[in-house]
């Protein structure tokens, strides 16, 4: 894909994030002189080539009343990663979960998992039920929990100009 200026003011208008509208790219649209499906099919585009990986929400889980949030991480059968991680990441309270080398010999772990609960006895009844389901192929755990509320953004790209 070739990426040229106006793939550039694309991503400029839209790396903090689309506009809180019920058509966003119609607001984007609006804003380059452009019709919406040429910013959806330019979008599109970056999407398969890889320029955009996705486009998601990023939800505030304090605002949504989500005061108690771990990161579980857990010290995974590396022949049974891929079958936990599946496993993990199909449950509704996991909000993302991923595969991460190991350092040993201070930190054996290679499955994290993200968590989020309202209070800290729902974390415990979550944390049971990740237990459960990968005792069979965990040499152990634990979880770290959050103690302030970070930037809540993605990826922000420094666009290069080919301008001096």
């Amino acid at each position: 894909m070739s990426f040229d200026e106006l793939d550039k003011q694309i991503m400029r208008i839209t790396q903090a994030g689309l506009p809180l509208s019920a058509q966003p790219y119609h607001q984007i649209a609006a804003q380059l002189h452009l019709s919406p499906d040429c910013v959806m099919s330019r979008i599109n585009a970056m999407k398969a080539s890889g320029v955009i990986r996705r486009i998601a929400a990023v939800p505030n889980h304090y605002r949504l009343g989500y005061r108690f949030n771990g990161m579980t991480v857990w010290n995974i059968d590396d022949a049974a990663i891929e079958v936990c991680g599946e496993r993990v990441g199909a449950l509704p309270f996991v909000s993302h979960c991923y595969h991460r080398p190991r350092h040993l010999p201070d930190w054996p772990y290679n499955l994290f998992a993200m968590i989020h609960a309202r209070t800290q006895d729902e974390i415990d009844v979550k944390m049971t039920q990740l237990t459960d389901l990968l005792s069979e192929f965990c040499a152990g755990h634990d979880v770290l929990y959050s103690t302030r509320i970070l930037k809540k953004t993605g990826f922000r790209s420094r666009i290069v100009d080919n301008n001096p």
